[in-house]
């Protein structure tokens, strides 16, 4: 899936701010691509970004108008539809992360074929992947793995391929969520691939590459989550993993929608060893990504300081303190091959 851009952001009437965390996660990462956001009457979120009409989107060179919401149900409201169809007909494509497909709508599908437009439905693929063979192949990869889901897995790619491009590193972030999809203009929606091809279609988004070339893999769920481990694992083999990040969000007790109880980090990482060894026995944890939102600064800094000396890695959090420590680790870990 490659979404062209730059993007108009689409909140429609959303009544909050959450209810945007796509669209503003894109601008967070991608604001060279976010020219500016369109809102209905009504509408509660601002990404901080200039109101365009369709017309000034399309002076300013808009190619996309990505529905930046995030809903009960994933479901497309019916008075959004005129609006969609509007844009179509300016000559946008459109591209969605709800799980209502655009095409279903025949109202959409319509002006889409009338004038030649894409529909992106980030959630789903037409894509026919093969299933994971597991074989060696060039290049280097690195995963985020959580304790949790919604820990900041996909923070922490983004931020270490900003600080490992500002060294000088060969590095791409690689999508596997709608939201990383729509940030890095490509990638496959993970969750929503049949189980059988999860490890092969890990290993079409993150192919051989050059030996000094690192992808990094958003990761997804947990090794440990009930409802989700079955998509973590998968992508862990794809991956074909040479490094993992452990990321973790310290408040938490008990893992997001289940009673079951938050494993340790050294627990994550044992298992990610453990089973990361099947397509890569060199797999090797490289540090740790602490969501500190909730802690003042002093306590951040010394749980860090604390996780760094009980697991002898750098611990940070990538969005408040950065990712020199990790990029340090991974530069001495895995030097340049020899020209």
């Amino acid at each position: 899936m490659q979404i062209e851009t730059p993007y108009l952001m689409f909140l429609g009437d959303v009544p909050d701010t959450l209810a945007a965390k796509t669209a503003y996660g894109i601008k967070d990462w991608r604001p060279e691509w976010c020219v500016g956001q369109m809102r209905l009457p009504g509408c509660a979120a601002d990404l901080g970004i200039p109101d365009l009409t369709l017309d000034e989107a399309m002076a300013k060179g808009c190619r996309t108008l990505v529905i930046g919401v995030a809903n009960a149900g994933g479901i497309l409201p019916g008075h959004w539809v005129s609006e969609i169809v509007a844009a179509l007909n300016a000559g946008l494509d459109i591209a969605s992360g709800l799980h209502a497909r655009l095409g279903a709508v025949p109202e959409i599908a319509a002006a889409a074929k009338a004038n030649g437009r894409q529909l992106h439905d980030v959630r789903h693929t037409h894509e026919t992947f093969a299933t994971g063979k597991g074989t060696k192949r060039p290049g280097k990869r690195l995963l985020s793995v959580g304790t949790d889901c919604s820990v900041g897995k996909k923070y922490t790619v983004l931020a270490l391929e900003r600080g490992m491009r500002e060294r000088g590193l060969d590095a791409d972030f690689r999508a596997t969520g709608q939201t990383g999809v729509f940030i890095s203009g490509r990638g496959v929606a993970i969750d929503a691939v049949v189980a059988d091809f999860i490890s092969g279609a890990v290993e079409w988004i993150a192919p051989a590459a050059d030996p000094d070339h690192w992808d990094l893999l958003e990761g997804q769920g947990s090794l440990f989550h009930p409802s989700f481990a079955g998509v973590s694992l998968g992508l862990l083999h794809g991956a074909q993993a040479d490094a993992f990040v452990v990321c973790h969000e310290p408040s938490r007790t008990t893992m997001r929608g289940v009673q079951h109880p938050l494993p340790t980090i050294r627990q994550v990482i044992d298992l990610t060893v453990q089973l990361g060894r099947l397509t890569n026995p060199d797999i090797r944890p490289v540090g740790i990504a602490v969501n500190t939102q909730s802690l003042e600064e002093g306590a951040a800094r010394a749980l860090l300081a604390d996780l760094a000396h009980e697991h002898g890695l750098p611990a940070t959090d990538p969005v408040r303190f950065g990712v020199d420590a990790i990029v340090d680790r991974l530069v001495a870990e895995f030097p340049k091959a020899a020209a």
